[in-house]
């Protein structure tokens, strides 16, 4: 490993504790994650030609600029897809569209709530997507629980369910995604063997968390809330159907058309807000602005925005330099043929770094083989649990737990202290339940 790589390994570590720190810090995660991004691009600047030895010196600064377009266009396409869900739930929600899950949910013990939580945020995973649907019940949790503290409890159970729901659904995840499109699992293996070990992982750390929840909520807090929307019932049903439906809808017209996700949030987007336009036709100017979808989309948190691009753009200089690769490859030499070692590791970084350059880095490297290696054999099965599973153990660890975060203000430190433990004890035992299918079943 060259001194420069070196070098920029360790802005990317001190950059991370540094946005781990962020309470001590006082300093905003979004602003280090850019800062570390910039320094890392710069840094590889300072050698460029020692990353691209096959490109012509004369030409090596216009590939690195070809690069860094390839990275940001990848990162672009997660980023409008989280804008776009954000600004269609936000619609959905302050139209009160989620009313009747609201009240589907409500009950005055927390404990109850707390389950039904976990069972409806871990299958709307699967469907939706698990950042979308941690979007929708963060929304819906704020209907529900008035006192921040109980409410972080909750929404970190969100993080877990919304992962391991996403794990056993090959829609659920971006990592399950790029697995499924690449061909080395099928809908019918991984709905068939990871379904239970993913059921599990969510089972567990519900258990532990439901002590941390104890007594009924006040009686005030599950009296009707006043109807703010100006529309309808029906209206406020057509933009529900709309939206959650189009979110549904985005993965099969990704199918049928092979366009990216984010197109498909956009053209849901556009017939949402298009559809509310016309309903406030006949209403009170100054009554529905506030509702109107301009105005929605300045609620839409920049700094998580921010630090998304960030983080993901800084991760893709590790991955450019060969540091993810390496690691990957050291992995496979230090345990060699013991696949649940190697996927729970990766489950581990996976909650360190992003899990979609570790994912694609292993399907580089791993060719589809004979055996644990074929289609649906235990490494790939296991790695698709493991990078959705594996990225609960850290609050930043996944799409699901960054959007979280930037909603509920969840520090990286208390996450860490009261959570990190629980999402890894339920990922251990997912992952020994799954050998235990592959032993005796």
């Amino acid at each position: 490993m060259s001194t420069l790589t070196i070098i920029i390994v360790t802005v990317f570590v001190i950059g991370y504790l540094c946005i781990a720190l962020e309470s001590l810090t006082r300093v905003n995660k979004a602003a280090i994650a850019l800062l570390m991004c910039v320094l890392c691009w710069t840094l590889l600047m300072l050698s460029p030609g020692a990353y691209y030895p096959d490109v012509a010196a004369g030409g090596v600064i216009h590939h690195i600029a070809e690069v860094i377009e390839h990275h940001l266009g990848d990162a672009a396409g997660t980023l409008f897809f989280l804008m776009g869900a954000m600004t269609i739930v936000e619609i959905v929600d302050s139209n009160g569209g989620f009313n009747f899950v609201r009240d589907t949910m409500k009950t005055r013990s927390k404990r109850k709530l707390m389950w039904r939580m976990a069972f409806m945020t871990f299958f709307l995973s699967a469907i939706l997507d698990n950042l979308t649907t941690s979007i929708v019940m963060i929304m819906v949790l704020r209907k529900l629980v008035q006192s921040r503290e109980d409410r972080l409890i909750y929404a970190a159970l969100v993080v877990i369910s919304a992962n391991s729901g996403g794990a056993f659904s090959p829609i659920g995840d971006v990592t399950t995604i790029m697995l499924w499109i690449k061909g080395v699992i099928t809908t019918q293996g991984v709905l068939t063997e990871i379904f239970i070990p993913s059921l599990v992982s969510m089972l567990v750390p519900a258990f532990i968390l439901q002590y941390q929840l104890t007594g009924k909520f006040d009686k005030e807090q599950n009296l009707p809330k006043a109807d703010v929307s100006q529309f309808t019932k029906t209206q406020r049903d057509i933009i529900f159907w709309l939206g959650v439906g189009g979110l549904c809808f985005v993965p099969i017209f990704k199918t049928l058309t092979h366009l990216p996700p984010f197109m498909g949030i956009l053209l849901v987007l556009g017939i949402l807000w298009t559809v509310t336009e016309v309903f406030h036709y006949n209403t009170a100017e100054d009554d529905t602005m506030a509702k109107r979808v301009s105005d929605l989309l300045s609620r839409i948190d920049l700094s998580t925005i921010m630090f998304f691009l960030g983080i993901l753009m800084a991760v893709a200089v590790l991955q450019e330099i060969g540091v993810l690769t390496a690691l990957g490859e050291s992995l496979n030499e230090t345990f060699s043929g013991n696949y649940y070692v190697i996927n729970g590791i990766i489950g581990v970084l996976s909650s360190i770094v992003d899990n979609v350059p570790l994912v694609a880095g292993c399907m580089g490297m791993y060719p589809v083989a004979a055996g644990d290696m074929a289609i649906d054999g235990i490494f790939w099965q296991l790695l698709a649990y493991c990078a959705g599973v594996g990225g609960s153990m850290l609050i930043i660890g996944s799409a699901a737990g960054v959007v979280v975060m930037g909603l509920e203000k969840i520090t990286f430190g208390w996450y860490m202290k009261k959570i990190t433990w629980i999402a890894f004890t339920g990922y251990l035992a997912g992952i020994l339940i799954y050998w235990l299918e592959k032993m005796f079943f």
